[in-house]
């Protein structure tokens, strides 16, 4: 089983496929986004650095998808991943525009027909307050200039993409975070991998649900 963690920035993708790593005995594949050389810029002027940082993601995402799902499906029974690769179009449509989003498009499309998609996205939910919290917490220096409209403008992209579950290529478990600490809380972890088992059938699961996912 193949499954990919979606969320706004700082929502706790990555800590979260770490923590079940364990649990699902499975493989890692984890976004490489320090690497981008635009980054620290994009979030100093948008504007200015958006195509250049975009396409850098994009064919980073793709490259190290193409190389990696299906290796590391071959020597785990499961995958977990901090990202998925259809996400990277929900950035381009906030950040280009005209010409630039076009042929943004063009590439996306072409590549996303080579990707493996995965069996489960879980979309972790979060509010733009909690999300600025959990951002300045970690403290990552190309993150500080970061703008709560952004993040905001972000978070309503995310909502509308990942609650319409019929145009997803992969079927959607939505976890509202506001309330949840995985960290500290092994319940919590615990909670939400047995959500994940139940959504996929994977034994051993709790009938009982208890965390609140009225899309669900």
């Amino acid at each position: 089983m193949y499954i990919a963690i979606e969320g706004v920035i700082g929502v706790g993708k990555t800590t979260l496929a770490r923590l079940l790593q364990p649990a699902f005995q499975a493989g890692l594949l984890l976004e490489v986004f320090e690497e981008n050389p635009f980054l620290s810029d994009f979030y100093a002027d948008r504007q200015r650095y958006a195509f250049q940082t975009q396409i850098f993601f994009l064919l980073s995402r793709y490259y190290q998808q193409r190389r990696t799902v299906a290796e590391l499906l071959g020597h785990s029974e499961h995958l977990l991943a901090d990202y998925t690769f259809e996400k990277d179009a929900l950035f381009a449509r906030i950040n280009l525009s005209g010409d630039e989003l076009e042929m943004y498009y063009r590439v996306h499309e072409a590549l996303a027909e080579k990707i493996i998609p995965p069996d489960l996205i879980v979309y972790l939910r979060a509010d733009t307050d909690v999300l600025m919290q959990r951002i300045a917490f970690r403290d990552r220096p190309y993150e500080r200039n970061m703008e709560r409209g952004y993040i905001d403008e972000l978070n309503g992209a995310y909502e509308a993409f990942f609650s319409d579950h019929q145009a997803r290529r992969s079927p959607v478990l939505i976890l509202d975070t506001n309330d949840l600490d995985y960290v500290r809380q092994p319940e919590h972890l615990r909670q939400v991998e047995n959500r994940i088992r139940q959504t996929l059938k994977l034994s051993p699961y709790q009938a009982e649900l208890f965390i609140e996912s009225p899309e669900d």
